[in-house]
């Protein structure tokens, strides 16, 4: 882990501070959980586009009928 210095909103540092304190969190914890969601997307992306790929053959362009839904 590398330390570094940030400048932020104080009221947002305040809220952020004790929503770590209920979660049993600490700041830098919170810190690293939102730079990770941050860099990210573009794999849940690139994920998201392989599995509707591997479920290309399903058709989801109209509603099922119960008949339809209950089949095995």
């Amino acid at each position: 882990m590398k330390n570094i210095t940030l400048k932020a909103n104080e009221q947002w540092i305040i809220k952020a501070r004790l929503k770590a304190k209920r979660e049993k969190r600490s700041l830098a914890d919170l810190f690293n959980y939102g730079l990770k969601l941050y860099i990210t997307p573009f794999y849940h992306h690139r994920n998201y586009n392989n599995i509707m790929k591997k479920f290309s053959y399903l058709d989801f362009r109209r509603k099922l009928t119960r008949d339809e839904i209950n089949k095995r």
